[in-house]
């Protein structure tokens, strides 16, 4: 009737350091902490397994907070970018696979990013012409609020000189005005709507290896917005419904719902909340502004390596206020992308306006926080979705976008926390890995890991080994109204955990990356085994 799990150090996470050695469950839910002793001493008669976490260090489930949980499992199937650090390595692997596609066949890769090339090239049509001249080349740029393309998928999506920039997006220019392949934000839709459409069995392949990944990762549950890119509403929630329920995958799993799908999931017959123990509806998602690596992030001053630009606004005032409203009518919270501070005024402006019905709003990734703004987030219920590996990559080139005024207020994850704010910590994955010991390490260090002698970009917003393991735990329970059944381990709390090979709270910080994943626990049911430990 119930599993009494020993063997290791049980981290409860009330608070810093303090652990158990024996947890006992029931039915799924923690029914008693304790000593081993004491707990077969005083169930017996309803043990009926018992588990041994060998040795291991165990945490609350870890929960992301934020990724994209299909477009992970697409970069795992796909030509991945993101470690690239060279244009010549960039060009070299695009060849190869246009050279292994059929003529005709699209060309798709992701996660480049110009930033972490030495000549900081991005490649215009012209050169991808180069490299593949009959098949259409589409590479979206590691914030996927960007990408290129070359000219025969130009010529698809029918963008010439004459094409005006989409509301919300922008066509990049030479000095001819004709179209140099770089395409920003709403600018990248016009190609994407004419590529090949994917289909169920793709999408359901790509969600299977996502989980099995995130899985293997320690990870037991992820809030993820998927829901307007993979044959709409319909199609993309009966694939999460048959991995979850009749594949019997257990993983918590909380959908962001896109603005655009929110009438094709009511006409389907959902609602937002809880459709299983491991399904929920969460928040109508809105994209504000862009990203700060291809200067579409919305400033409210120009960039300082680009002084004619402020970013893209992905919608007036106006316009942004109405979707909040909409989020409203349908009883929704609201999760909104602000990555520049003038889009975060422009979500702050609209939550004040029109404040939560049911549930919590969130706000995701908040890169430039100015202190009028942080004051005013005060007064609000709301979640600030972080993503601390951003500071490992992004740094030092955010310094060349902000410039050093502005630097204080860029990536504060401390102050934020200080301020008495709740946050809640993710990877924004396939953008960065999702392991959230990479995520925590940068929370600590606020550096890459191997710029070791480095003592972190803006120091004095690092968060204690505590605050960053909160982020991934009782931050993201709390983001979703569950911080009184999940976060913690605790009398009454899912038995969801993350079992390591390393105490988090005594090791070397470098010893973070060097942890290795024993084992995932979700639902009192062993989800990952590592075998070779």
């Amino acid at each position: 009737m119930g599993t009494l799990w020993h063997n290791g150090t049980f981290f409860t996470l009330k608070q810093p350091d303090d652990s158990v050695e024996a947890v006992f469950v029931r039915e799924g839910r923690i029914v008693e902490i304790g000593t081993k002793e004491e707990l077969l001493r005083r169930y017996e008669q309803e043990i009926t397994s018992i588990k041994d976490v060998r040795g291991g260090y165990v945490y609350p489930g870890f929960v992301d907070s934020h990724l994209h949980m299909i477009g992970h499992g697409e970069k795992l199937l796909s030509l991945d970018l993101s470690t690239v650090t060279s244009s010549n390595q960039m060009k070299e692997l695009l060849i190869k696979k246009a050279n292994e596609q059929s003529e005709g066949d699209w060309v798709i890769a992701e996660g480049w990013n110009e930033n972490s090339f030495e000549d900081r090239k991005i490649f215009t049509r012209l050169e991808l012409d180069e490299i593949s001249s009959n098949r259409p080349l589409y590479a979206s740029r590691i914030c996927r609020h960007a990408a290129i393309v070359n000219t025969m998928a130009l010529r698809n999506a029918g963008i010439t000189k004459d094409t005006p920039d989409p509301s919300g997006g922008v066509i990049e220019r030479d000095a001819f005005g004709e179209p140099t392949g770089y395409l920003m934000d709403a600018a990248v839709d016009l190609v994407k709507n004419v590529m090949p459409s994917v289909n169920k069995e793709y999408v359901t392949r790509a969600l299977n290896h996502s989980v099995k990944d995130l899985l293997a990762q320690g990870i037991t549950g992820g809030h993820t917005e998927d829901m307007n890119y993979y044959n709409g509403f319909s199609e993309t929630i009966d694939v999460f419904q048959s991995l979850i329920h009749k594949d019997g995958y257990k993983f918590r799993v909380n959908l962001l719902i896109h603005h655009e799908q929110i009438e094709n999931m009511i006409s389907a017959g959902f609602k937002g909340g809880n459709l299983s123990p491991f399904l929920d509806i969460g928040s109508m998602k809105i994209f504000a502004d862009g990203a700060l690596g291809g200067r579409t992030a919305f400033l409210s001053e120009p960039y300082e390596d680009d002084p004619e630009n402020y970013g893209v606004a992905m919608h007036s005032r106006e316009e942004l206020f109405a979707l909040v409203k909409k989020a409203r009518d349908f009883k929704l919270p609201v999760a909104i992308h602000v990555i520049g501070d003038a889009a975060l005024e422009y979500a702050i402006d609209a939550l004040e306006q029109y404040p939560p019905i049911e549930g919590r709003d969130r706000l995701i990734h908040l890169q430039v926080t100015r202190p009028s703004l942080i004051k005013r987030l005060k007064d609000l219920p709301v979640i600030l979705d972080l993503q601390p590996r951003f500071v490992a990559t992004d740094f030092p080139w955010v310094e060349e976008r902000l410039g050093n005024q502005r630097l204080d207020s860029a990536f504060a994850w401390k102050t934020l926390l200080d301020e008495g704010l709740h946050c809640a910590g993710g990877s924004d994955a396939p953008i960065e890995p999702p392991s959230p010991l990479l995520g925590m390490h940068a929370a600590i260090t606020r550096r890459h890991p191997a710029e070791l002698e480095h003592e972190g970009y803006l120091p004095h917003e690092k968060l204690s080994r505590f605050e960053a393991l909160q982020l991934f735990t009782s931050g993201s329970a709390y983001a979703t109204g569950l911080e009184e059944r999940r976060g913690i381990l605790a009398e009454g709390y899912d038995a969801d955990f993350t079992v390591l090979t390393h105490n988090l709270f005594t090791c070397d910080p470098e010893d973070f990356l060097q942890s290795d994943v024993l084992m995932t626990i979700v639902d009192d049911t062993i989800m990952y085994q590592n075998e070779n430990k």
